[in-house]
């Protein structure tokens, strides 16, 4: 009986053990981990790697821009004839809660790869269908704008009695290699005014 005892006390602290090492993994600073888009140490992928296939101490070191989400670029609301302020003529709001990106480098470049999860609420005036996300990706070194572009990610809503989560991922961002850590990439929404046009 003793012996039965001390197993299932075993059994409950491996189970305790293992749970707060799956939290840890979770709070780990990788919002968008289910993407894995290139691994734990911070998003970084090359090209070139050993010849016998073993990471070299340049790739663990390599550079990848941080990615975050513009604060004016967080929430995005679409209404029928631009009511701005009239919640009754809200067609959706879209708002995005996270971004990751990984980085892969060749000849001189740095190519970098962005996704933001988020969600789309139909309002009262939504219909099943596509809709059409104003998103803006700008790279910034120092404060400088070295790079921004527009585009529009569709979602597609089947029901509008809840929420439709989408990822958006853009491969395009490629820049020579950075001579300091001081680039960074902002992804966001386009401003309500700027989408209308």
């Amino acid at each position: 009986m003793a012996s039965r005892l001390f197993d299932r006390r075993k059994l409950s602290g491996l189970a305790v053990a293992g749970l707060a090492v799956l939290i840890a993994g979770c709070q780990s600073g990788n919002p968008l981990g289910a993407l894995n888009m290139g691994g734990g140490d911070g998003g970084v992928q090359q090209q070139a790697a050993a010849p016998d296939g073993r990471i070299t101490v340049e790739e663990l070191r390599a550079y990848c821009p941080s990615a975050s989400i513009r604060t004016d670029g967080v929430i995005h609301g679409s209404y029928q004839r631009n009511a701005q302020d009239d919640p009754s003529a809200l067609i959706y709001q879209a708002s995005v809660s996270d971004v990751t990106r990984s980085c892969t480098y060749q000849g001189g470049m740095v190519n970098i790869n962005v996704a933001v999860a988020g969600r789309v609420v139909p309002g009262p005036q939504g219909r099943p269908g596509t809709v059409a996300l104003p998103m803006r990706i700008t790279v910034f070194r120092d404060t400088e704008e070295i790079q921004s572009q527009a585009v529009s990610h569709q979602v597609a809503i089947a029901d509008v009695a809840g929420a439709t989560q989408f990822v958006f991922t853009d491969a395009s961002i490629t820049i020579p290699n950075p001579t300091a850590r001081n680039i960074r990439v902002v992804v966001g929404f386009e401003p309500a005014a700027t989408a209308r046009r």
